[in-house]
């Protein structure tokens, strides 16, 4: 019995891992033009989150953050590019209920390609919900 309650344990917590990976493949568009790069659902009871991007559409020189149905604080972010390099941007945006972080300039655009976006985020005061939050490329 308790061979399997580990098991079921083990495998609930993969999956709560895998849920907060979300992968992207984004879609072809003209440059200057927004494309969708992926979402995920901060549920507060966790405080960071990843979006990984996969080609060939991937050579993006600024994203931002969309927020639906609860207000978020966005405390870290690091974007990481096809060298896998990491490049940590500077950020604490209280982004509102419907609201957008402001546009976020990426190093080296044009030189790299961007694979992974991780953020965290503080969901203390924030009481109950969740907060729909997606981000977006511009080439």
């Amino acid at each position: 019995m308790k061979l399997a309650s580990l098991i079921l344990l083990t495998a609930l917590a993969g999956t709560s891992a895998l849920d907060a990976q979300q992968v992207s493949r984004p879609a072809p568009g003209p440059a200057g033009s927004w494309r969708f790069l992926g979402a995920t659902t901060a549920r507060f009871t966790a405080d960071h989150d990843t979006i990984r991007v996969q080609g060939p559409y991937d050579n993006f020189r600024r994203i931002k953050f969309k927020v639906r149905d609860a207000p978020l604080n966005l405390v870290r972010l690091t974007v990481t590019y096809d060298n896998g390099a990491p490049d940590n941007i500077p950020t604490r945006y209280a982004i509102p209920q419907g609201g957008e972080s402001r546009i976020i300039d990426l190093r080296g655009a044009g030189r790299r390609s961007l694979r992974r976006i991780d953020f965290w985020y503080d969901t203390r005061g924030r009481g109950r919900g969740t907060a729909n939050v997606s981000v977006w490329g511009m080439h």
